[in-house]
């Protein structure tokens, strides 16, 4: 198992430094290795069954970029289908971008993944990132789910009512009724959630305690992954 940095700050710049050399790589054998990495690090990590799931959605996004890419760039013709060439540039390209892809997903759901938005918060609020930005983006977070909830007991009592979609009027009908009345219901939250906070004194600003000083053990940290980010860049451009 491999132990990841308490601080949140450490976690976020970590993961950001990792992800901008990631998005910069060019060539398939270092985004290859890359990905082979993040894999490795991910399964030590010990992430759930959810997190390969999600990763599960990624991949098949990027099964539509093989079939589609390759016949976008030009270059030495592999496969013809009709009048369109795929080019074997095209799906070296393509699978560069899904190495990426794969990577920064990977690196983000293992430094991040199962952390709570009350905290991530306050890390970003450490960071200096502004206080509406990061109030919108707890709220954001924590009421989703709730809306969520609202949204899988609507479709219950659609079942429960016999509903069967399908193709037709009837069923786009109930959708958009589906839709209104979660848009209603989350303004009507919305409006109820203002007023407990204003009762119980918001100012517009959460209280956040102030962060610790990071440790040696996170300052080092995140210099191994400045240099592990360099070096990769390097071995990139090689």
């Amino acid at each position: 198992m491999i132990a990841l940095p308490d601080d949140m700050r450490v976690r976020l710049v970590t993961a950001l430094i990792l992800i901008v050399a990631i998005s910069q790589l060019q060539t398939l054998p270092v985004a290859a290795t890359v990905l082979a990495a993040a894999v490795a690090v991910a399964a030590m990590s010990g992430i759930g069954g959810k997190a390969w799931l999600r990763m599960l959605h990624v991949e098949t996004f990027m099964l539509l970029l093989f079939l589609t890419l390759p016949f976008t760039v030009p270059g030495h013709t592999v496969l013809s289908v009709g009048p369109f060439d795929a080019s074997a540039e095209g799906f070296a390209r393509a699978a560069v971008i899904a190495c990426k892809v794969s990577a920064s997903v990977l690196t983000i759901v293992v430094f991040l993944g199962s952390v709570e938005a009350m905290r991530m918060g306050a890390a970003l609020h450490s960071l200096r990132v502004p206080e509406p930005i990061v109030r919108l983006f707890v709220l954001t977070v924590r009421y989703l789910l709730v809306i969520g909830g609202e949204a899988r007991q609507l479709q219950e009592a659609m079942r429960a009512r016999a509903f069967r979609p399908g193709s037709n009027r009837h069923t786009w009908r109930s959708y958009g009724n589906l839709v209104g009345m979660l848009l209603v219901r989350a303004l009507d939250r919305a409006q109820r959630v203002e007023e407990a906070m204003l009762c119980r004194g918001f100012s517009g600003r959460f209280p956040w305690q102030e962060p610790p000083q990071l440790a040696r053990s996170d300052k080092g940290f995140m210099a191994l992954a400045v240099t592990a980010a360099v070096l990769v860049t390097v071995a990139d451009r090689l």
